[in-house]
């Protein structure tokens, strides 16, 4: 096993964490999370706060530990450190065959839905959807220096939209009195509650996941302990920040029917009406460029998603699964397997529309609500093992941290399939415990790809 270089540093580091969180959710979960609070602005709005506060939290937890353990994957390497190698390794399965690959079958159809809106092209989705995930799983493999520096810059290009939707639309809606009217008047066209606070928090997780993917790059860092705990809290913050003045932004250009009729157009629709058709066009291009941001940010932790399991001696063919390429310094054969499992979870994502399961199986929020799960466990043992930092930081921050993961795991609860997917990813952790003892790296210091 050829060891993985230091070839990152901070930029990369909160580039992931913002590029990875605004992505898709900022755009496409704007009509889930107002129906979800019964046409409400201000209840969605208060919906986005709750979940980003719950992030910045979890980050800020999570940056304490990272300045302790500096390993191969920043949340399976805690899990380890906490409760033992076998736990550590269910949390590298878990994050490997579900976590990851999940994410990236949603936002491969998340970018090619924005594509084939752009276009007015017709049966492109599911087609356009593998080829941009079969490119960037691609990039990954044979340049990740690339793919980290692609990272870098569609964030910044992502941020363009968001802050001219953000500040044009404001000014727009005060002056106007839009913004005044959709604050005071919730929309009539949802029916019954709509679902509550709590389903409306869990809608905006997916929006505000992905932060947790930058500790995946830990031991690819350099300074890993002072780097990405900054990146961690400064990344989280910025994004709840941009999130708020954005919705904001939205409110002064659409009423809160129209943004429930025109669903995951919304924004799209929003962008048209600021600068006319051409910036439209232009900036809707600046949206996908921002899903592919996304989409390539979680490629990078699925693609070491396996390397993480195989570098503990652990899983399946250990031996096989670590190589790393020594002219790329790419995980080669964990990036094969992680596009192989990116591709049925697309395939089970479809099955979706294509009404295989006779209901929606929601692989965009279950299995971040599942993820809570494992973060709760982290908070307790912060607080029983850090015994040398403050009050504040290892008993405030880890029970509001736990407070908002209980509240997000109760969203997900009330969300339909939910014991089917238990049921399933319960069963793929069961495969995982039967191949747990593979053999170990027969060569550990170096092996050619």
């Amino acid at each position: 096993m050829k060891t993985l270089q230091k070839k990152y540093g901070f930029w990369t580091a909160t580039a992931m964490v913002v590029g990875i969180v605004i992505g898709s959710g900022v755009f496409f979960k704007a009509d889930n999370v107002l129906e979800a609070s019964a046409g409400s602005l201000p209840t969605a709005l208060l919906a986005w706060l709750i979940g980003g506060a719950i992030m910045v939290v979890t980050a800020y937890v999570f940056s304490k530990i990272a300045t302790r353990i500096e390993r191969v994957n920043g949340v399976v390497d805690y899990f380890e450190q906490a409760y033992g190698k076998t736990a550590g390794y269910l949390v590298a399965w878990f994050m490997t065959f579900i976590y990851y690959p999940t994410l990236v079958a949603v936002l491969a159809w998340v970018s090619a839905n924005y594509t084939q809106g752009l276009f007015g092209a017709e049966n492109i989705l599911w087609p356009l959807s593998w080829v941009y995930m079969t490119l960037f799983f691609l990039l990954n493999y044979f340049s990740p220096v690339l793919a980290g520096r692609w990272q870098v810059t569609s964030t910044v290009v992502k941020l363009i939209p968001l802050a001219l939707v953000a500040v044009v639309g404001t000014i727009a809606g005060l002056s106007n009195g839009m913004t005044v009217e959709n604050f005071t008047t919730a929309a009539k066209t949802v029916s019954g509650e709509g679902g509550g606070l709590a389903l409306a928090t869990l809608s905006t997780a997916f929006a505000y996941e992905g932060w947790i993917i930058a500790t995946v790059i830990n031991a690819e860092l350099r300074d890993a302990k002072r780097t990405l705990p900054r990146a961690l809290v400064v990344g989280t913050i910025a994004v709840v920040c941009i999130y708020m003045l954005y919705y904001i932004g939205i409110s002064g250009v659409l009423t809160n029917e129209q943004v429930l009729a025109e669903g995951d157009a919304a924004p799209v629709r929003v962008i048209s009406l600021i600068f006319g058709r051409l910036g439209g066009t232009l900036l809707t291009v600046f949206v996908i460029i921002s899903c592919l941001g996304t989409l390539n940010g979680l490629i990078m932790g699925s693609a070491r998603g396996m390397f993480s399991i195989a570098s503990r001696g652990l899983g399946p063919k250990p031996d096989f699964f670590c190589r790393v390429n020594p002219v790329t310094n790419s995980t080669t054969h964990s990036a094969v397997l992680g596009y192989a499992l990116s591709c049925f979870w697309l395939l089970v994502w479809y099955g979706n529309f294509a009404g295989w399961w006779g209901n929606f199986m929601d692989i965009s929020e279950l299995p971040i609500a599942f993820l809570y799960v494992i973060y709760i466990s982290l908070y307790i043992w912060v607080m029983k093992t850090f015994t040398d930092l403050g009050n504040a930081s290892r008993y405030l921050c880890p029970v509001l941290a736990g407070a908002g993961s209980i509240y997000i795991i109760w969203g997900a609860i009330q969300k339909a399939m939910f014991l089917h997917f238990l049921v399933v990813s319960l069963l793929i952790l069961m495969s995982g415990v039967w191949l747990m003892h593979g053999r170990r790296p027969k060569n550990r210091k170096r092996q050619k790809a």
